[in-house]
């Protein structure tokens, strides 16, 4: 279904009251006409219009790179400055995180940019709840209401998340407001609560199909986000005044998590659910585990134009791998590499790398070589052939000493780097692993490595080490050289290697609902029931009986096969097979465990309260966690960690716990100068409040802009 040319002209019907006569599949062929009123949304031709664009208006979140992705997952504990220094305030929380925003460069995301958007789809929303009484077909207005209702509680989401309140205008606006009343968290909170459970009982179950499946919401995503907004309301950043209403929001939101999961299904593999995208509204994108996205297709122009996400977790493939990649910027088939987005040594060592299938299906570990390299014969740099393995990736133990005597690096930096596959544990090369059987080995002991990585050598962090170490603003290491995150590559761009994807990125699933059900249930002091939740997904996120553990599979190789907007397209394609090599490090990184095919689900869930594993022990003594709640609350933290790392969801969780602080200052070298009196809370755009009037026409005096802000930043 072409999503998006739907939601185009939701947008223009919306913008310029334009009418079609329904909004079936074949509406886009019906004759457009102007001329209209906005007495055209009382109509339910106009108003299933008019509620169509609504989808349109959440593209902005990953598809624009000032926008989202920042304010979403900088400063926590996953994500360090990936070299890129234009959204470094964000990370580190320095004195450019203010009223008025101080930028790097155009890429840089700003607190005006999250609030100026959001109110175009409330806008957007007001006008669908004020006109809905109008229209007399009950089945089309209650389908509109649900929507309008869900989409203004999302936006009034993110905004009260980010900023703990906002503006809440619920009418339409006539004419240039600068008047609003100013609201409190609790208001906030009660409006969007409101909101959301207005959806949930407005929608008609999972049958709302009017942008098509997954992109319509439904009951089920009204659902997750008042479970999630219950939750928000009842943790310890509303403790100032929750403490009546805590027992109360905690069964609501459970009820709600209880239906959500009910009406979806977890896939059985996580590769079903990211891996495996070949292209354009294929199968995975139509997930039942998918909530919530922000729909892309294949039309890269105008509003329909989407950077694609994939790049921002790249690393810069481009400055350390030589010129194994030809004269392409970055990974072949997966856009430009970014690099804004480096994993903490926390992120990559929370997870069992012998167990947890999750780790080796989120994260690249191995990429090949695109075109002949001739080697450097002056400086000891043998020939690198096509398909032969060009970067890896070595995720291993703190306690592993196996490649100790090793030098690591990129050749292009550390010339002394000299590691060797010294036993043949990589696997054989050529896109030769399969999904199912066992790995095959590349037969080649002492292989070089022309750049290599390794998280831990001689017990100690190495992962900052490599690629281009130049200081940072801050004197933090500019390595540009890390295993980045897969789970949003996009081989089918606008370009071979090109900036704009076509991959719906997802912004709600199951997965995130199991995890606030398990909190939900904890804070009610059901442990047991909590386990159950989690164990869903440590089940799942096993290794499953037959799996081939080298097996590795992204969202680039077949999608780059079949795209059209490639030039010298045998040559590309040539490329993509040399470099994306379908496998991973995973024997490399465990150099103790034998070749096997067996199941892990048992060892994945063996845990208990008192006994977590030993990732989550370790993790829990550095940041001094004690007492059953707190423990099991961080466990819970470590585990979206596992499930959802790149997600974009990691900051609102530990900003409503109140844990960066405790956690991330901890876990993550970059967090320099957090202030607990203000970080949780963005600054509210200066302009936004430099603008507001009294209701006689007055300025506000600067008593009254500083009650606007938030505290720590006037």
């Amino acid at each position: 279904m072409k999503f998006n040319k739907y939601i185009a002209a939701g947008i223009l019907a919306a913008m310029t009251g334009a009418g079609f006569s329904s909004c079936s599949s074949d509406f886009l062929d019906e004759e457009m006409t102007t001329g209209f009123t906005t007495k055209y949304f009382e109509t339910p031709e106009g108003l299933q219009s008019l509620t169509l664009s609504l989808y349109g208006h959440i593209r902005w979140i990953g598809g624009y790179e000032s926008q989202g992705y920042n304010a979403f997952m900088g400063g926590t504990d996953e994500f360090v400055i990936g070299t890129d220094m234009a959204n470094e305030m964000w990370l580190t929380y320095d004195v450019r995180m203010a009223p008025t925003w101080v930028t790097v460069n155009g890429n840089t995301g700003t607190n005006a940019h999250i609030w100026d958007e959001v109110y175009f789809g409330i806008a957007s929303a007001n006008t669908i709840i004020a006109s809905a009484d109008k229209v007399a077909d009950e089945a089309v207005r209650n389908e509109c209401l649900a929507q309008a209702y869900f989409l203004r509680g999302y936006n009034f989401y993110l905004l009260t998340s980010q900023f703990g309140r906002c503006a809440l205008q619920t009418e339409p606006i006539k004419g240039v407001v600068r008047t609003f009343e100013l609201t409190t968290p609790q208001q906030c909170w009660e409006q969007i609560i409101s909101d959301f459970r207005k959806a949930f009982e407005l929608f008609d179950g999972e049958k709302n199909s009017l942008a098509g499946k997954p992109v319509s919401w439904t009951k089920a995503t009204a659902g997750h986000f008042l479970a999630k907004a219950l939750l928000f309301a009842a943790s310890e950043r509303n403790a100032d005044w929750n403490s009546d209403k805590k027992q109360a929001y905690l069964q609501e939101a459970l009820q709600a998590a209880n239906y959500t999961i009910g009406a979806r299904a977890l896939e059985k593999d996580v590769i079903d659910l990211y891996g495996d995208w070949s292209g354009v509204n294929c199968d995975i994108e139509k997930s039942n585990e998918i909530l919530m996205v922000a729909a892309h297709d294949d039309n890269f122009t105008g509003r329909t134009a989407s950077r694609n996400p994939g790049a921002f977790f790249n690393p810069q493939f481009s400055n350390f791998a030589n010129t194994t990649l030809g004269s392409m910027r970055g990974c072949i088939t997966g856009g430009k590499d970014f690099q804004r987005f480096r994993p903490t040594e926390y992120t990559l060592s929370a997870f069992d790398n012998v167990n947890d299938a999750r780790l080796w299906k989120s994260f690249a570990t191995v990429y090949g070589t695109a075109v002949e390299y001739k080697g450097d014969a002056a400086n000891g740099v043998d020939p690198v052939h096509i398909g032969d393995p060009s970067v890896v990736f070595i995720i291993n133990k703190k306690d592993e000493h196996a490649y100790d005597k090793f030098t690591f690096g990129a050749k292009r930096y550390q010339k002394e780097a000299n590691f060797v596959d010294e036993k043949g544990r990589l696997p054989e090369a050529g896109r030769k692993q399969v999904r199912n059987g066992e790995t095959t080995f590349s037969g080649k002991p002492n292989q070089p490595i022309l750049n290599s990585w390794i998280l831990y050598q001689n017990g100690k962090y190495m992962g900052d080490n490599f690629g281009n170490t130049n200081e940072g603003a801050y004197g933090a290491h500019g390595a540009n050289m890390f295993p980045g995150v897969s789970k949003h590559t996009c081989g089918y761009l606008n370009a071979f290697a090109g900036d704009n994807g076509s991959r719906d990125l997802i912004l709600a699933r199951l997965g995130e609902t199991y995890l606030v059900r398990a909190e939900i249930k904890v804070r009610l002091n059901d442990y047991a029931g909590a386990k159950e939740d989690i164990d869903a997904l440590r089940r799942r996120g096993a290794w499953h009986a037959g799996e081939n553990r080298s097996y590795y599979v992204d969202g680039c190789y077949k999608a780059a096969t079949t795209t059209s907007n490639v030039t010298n397209k045998a040559a590309n394609i040539a490329a993509n097979d040399g470099w994306n090599l379908g496998m991973n490090t995973y024997y490399l990184s465990n150099p103790d465990v034998a070749p096997t095919t067996a199941s892990t689900e048992a060892e994945m869930t063996s845990w208990t309260w008192d006994k977590l594993p030993a990732e989550d022990e370790a993790i829990l003594a550095k940041i001094g966690v004690s007492g059953q709640f707190e423990r099991a609350l961080h466990f819970i933290l470590n585990e979206h960690t596992r499930e959802l790392v790149g997600e974009m969801v990691r900051w609102e969780h530990l900003s409503r716990t109140k844990t960066i602080e405790n956690r991330a200052v901890k876990l993550n070298s970059d967090i320099k100068f957090f202030n607990p009196s203000k970080h949780y809370l963005r600054p509210v755009p200066q302009a936004f409040i430099d603008n507001l009037q009294n209701p006689d026409g007055t300025n506000l005096s600067d008593a009254d802009k500083a009650a606007w802000q938030n505290p720590g930043y006037n």
